[in-house]
């Protein structure tokens, strides 16, 4: 008897999937709840467990574009197939007799090689992005078995030099040669690009701009960071300070926190803030629930646990919807200035940049500053000039004297 397994539902605006990563191979044996293929969502990367224990058979193959539904694989109720024994009476001579029981030896060390440095799904894919053989890597599993911890701590090995690459003279590019190639897109690089001209084609979008005096947040960081770390586990970085206050702002100012709905504003009393993380796959934007709730440390701790997890491509469906605002930081990439795109169905997004000293004149007098441009983009429709200037002042105003972050004034 044959079960079919189907791509499940993963969410109600996704209705398709791609089939990243095959974890078993055709005609492997495989038990009930284990994991046997990775897919890939315009949101996240899940994993497709068997239904049954049995024989898989592969239907789809890697690549392939599936919607919710499709039939992924079978499993085939039984055991793989053995390799031929030696209990049958053989008519053959002495020498070909022995074969059948060599088979069963190198069954037997396959078997115990499995324990011993085979690793499990998520450290083989770990392994395989670093390029390291499994055989480079020594197990502290069960049995020997490679696990995902195993897999992570294991470095990149470094090629010998050999003189002999060093006698021989670099390849040279043949001139006036010009090259190609071409790249399937991913899941979720199709729904970025496909969201990203819906936004510029459906909003009126505009941008505001701003600068902060980074001077007094970067003297609270230096004076309390280590006693901070000590206290609470985590470093004290600027999005803590950035997303309390745009939270703060955002009670303020209601309608940069609201959404279009039809022919509704839907306005929000909670401040469910998405911050933009480069991710292996693209960037996504994993979301801190009630930030406006939350102290300095609180947010720390979940941006830091919400990073990790987009690294490792872990984020959930439910992480990554429902923002009601979006931080975006490009001075990490050395951004100086930028205009942030809005993340539907939001209306607004603030964009940070990197920092750089700069002359400003201060109480009559030119002195040197470290600077940041911000930037805010807006929905026009719903959020008016004043309200959005408004908004990045108050942001402003409020990183540039944190104690208002702390008395709420």
């Amino acid at each position: 008897m044959s079960l079919e397994i189907k791509v499940p539902p993963v969410g109600e605006s996704i209705t398709e999937v791609t089939l990243s990563r095959w974890l078993k191979n055709d005609g492997d044996q495989v038990e009930m709840d284990e994991q046997i293929a990775e897919l890939e969502s315009d949101k996240a990367t899940f994993e497709l467990t068997a239904e049954a224990a049995g024989v898989l058979k592969h239907i789809a193959t890697e690549g392939d574009v599936l919607p919710i539904g499709t039939v992924v694989c079978s499993i085939e109720e039984g055991e793989a197939a053995a390799e031929p024994t030696n209990d049958a009476p053989k008519k053959d001579s002495a020498p070909e007799e022995s074969a059948p029981a060599t088979t069963s030896e190198e069954e037997a060390d396959k078997k115990e090689s499995y324990a011993a440095g085979t690793p499990s799904p998520s450290a083989a894919k770990i392994l395989d992005e670093k390029g390291i053989s499994t055989g480079d890597v020594k197990g502290t599993g069960i049995g020997g078995r490679i696990t995902r911890e195993d897999a992570q701590k294991a470095a990149v090995p470094v090629p010998p030099k050999s003189e002999d690459k060093k006698s021989q003279p670099a390849a040279q590019p043949t001139a006036g040669a010009r090259s190609e190639r071409r790249e399937k897109m991913s899941s979720l690089r199709k729904t970025v690009a496909r969201r990203l001209v819906s936004v510029k084609n459906e909003t009126a979008m505009l941008t505001t701009f701003n600068e902060v005096d980074m001077k007094p947040i970067m003297d609270i960081r230096a004076k309390y960071k280590d006693k901070f770390k000590e206290k609470h586990g985590v470093g004290l970085g600027f999005m803590s300070f950035f997303t309390k206050a745009v939270c703060e702002a955002l009670l303020e100012f209601p309608a940069v926190n609201a959404r279009i709905d039809g022919e509704e504003i839907v306005f929000n009393d909670f401040c469910d803030v998405s911050i933009a993380v480069s991710a292996p796959k693209g960037l996504v934007v994993p979301v801190i629930r009630n930030a406006e709730q939350l102290s300095l440390a609180e947010i720390e701790k979940a941006v830091l646990t919400l990073a990790g997890k987009a690294r490792e491509n872990k984020l959930s469906i439910e992480e990554m919807t429902g923002g009601t605002f979006t931080i975006t930081n490009g001075g990490v990439f050395g951004s100086m200035m930028s205009t942030p795109i809005i993340n539907a169905p939001q209306s607004a997004i603030l964009g940070m940049h990197n920092i750089v000293e700069r002359p400003v004149a201060l109480n009559g007098e030119v002195v040197i500053r470290p600077m940041m441009y911000i930037a805010l983009s807006y929905d026009h429709r719903i959020i008016d000039g004043r309200e959005s200037v408004s908004f990045l002042v108050r942001v402003k105003q409020l990183l540039e004297d944190p104690a208002r972050l702390l008395l709420g004034v």
